[in-house]
């Protein structure tokens, strides 16, 4: 009798599992397939604000070279202009989305960067433009030791000034004299970068 009890309970707890069985793989599928589509909802969100920071970067050097040749015309205020727009790519840069190390360079050169553009932005006087451009220089040339989001840069240098500015072209166009000595000056390094030179278009 007992045997024949268990037969029966057996035969039922397997048609059961047949009928709940397919319910089970559904839910497993489901909830498999939810989290592989959270997985790479979140890996392409990662790419995303990483590509958004190498075009921050960028944006940040072309602004840059733009204040360099509005100084090199004796225009400024063209270069009050390009230091407002300086202004704006700095901001787009958001640390949060940078690993530690270039998040440290961001965070120690980040508001010098801002002070100097600042000035030069609300400035009316070339000369004081072309101060805060040196000191703008020298912190341009160290954030650019840690990112490598631009294309390739020449550094230079101002025997008369003794002050450096990076320059997109090897052809010396010195930003701190413009026409009265517009060719003083040498390429003292070359900044590789990961872009293309077409990106600057």
């Amino acid at each position: 009798m007992l045997s024949g009890n268990f037969f029966c309970c057996n035969f039922e707890l397997n048609n059961m599992f047949k009928r709940f069985k397919p319910s089970i793989l559904i839910i497993f599928f489901m909830k498999t397939t939810r989290y592989f589509i959270l997985m790479l909802i979140l890996f392409i969100s990662h790419s995303v604000k990483a590509q958004n920071n190498v075009a921050a970067i960028n944006g940040v050097v072309q602004a840059y070279l733009g204040v360099e040749k509005a100084l090199v015309n004796d225009d400024s205020r063209t270069a009050n202009k390009q230091a407002e727009v300086l202004n704006y790519e700095l901001n787009q840069v958001v640390a949060k989305r940078l690993d530690a190390a270039k998040k440290a360079t961001w965070t120690k050169y980040s508001e010098k960067l801002l002070y100097n553009s600042k000035h030069i932005s609300e400035s009316k006087s070339i000369d004081h433009q072309r101060e805060h451009f040196a000191s703008l220089s020298d912190d341009m040339y160290a954030l650019l030791q840690s990112f490598k989001s631009h294309p390739t840069l020449y550094r230079q240098y101002c025997p008369m000034k003794k002050q450096y500015w990076l320059n997109a072209s090897q052809e010396i166009q010195n930003p701190y004299y413009g026409k009265q000595m517009l060719d003083c000056g040498k390429v003292t390094e070359t900044l590789k970068g990961e872009l293309a030179a077409s990106a600057t278009n």
